[in-house]
């Protein structure tokens, strides 16, 4: 009786053992899936604000440029007043 009792029980070990490396493993495959998921995410989101801040720079530029050209203009324009046209 001892025998079967202690026999039982390490079957019933085993058992549980086993059963716990399964969950383990699915728990496992779940969250590297999730951390998948999660890092294409970042990337997207990465590259997104890379567009944005690039299109944000070509923005700023052109009207760097305009600023430039409109005080050349304005700055021939006083020149052209201090000297009364000639």
């Amino acid at each position: 009786m001892k025998k079967i009792f202690l026999s039982l029980a390490a079957l019933a070990l085993v058992a549980s053992v086993y059963s716990c490396r399964e969950t383990t493993k699915e728990n496992a495959e779940e969250t590297a899936e999730t951390m998948q998921t999660d890092a294409e995410n970042a990337m997207d989101d990465a590259a997104d604000a890379v567009d944005n801040a690039a299109e944000a720079t070509e923005d700023a530029m052109k009207d760097a440029g305009d600023a430039v050209e409109q005080a050349a203009e304005d700055t021939k324009e006083a020149v052209k007043d201090a000297t009364d046209g000639q």
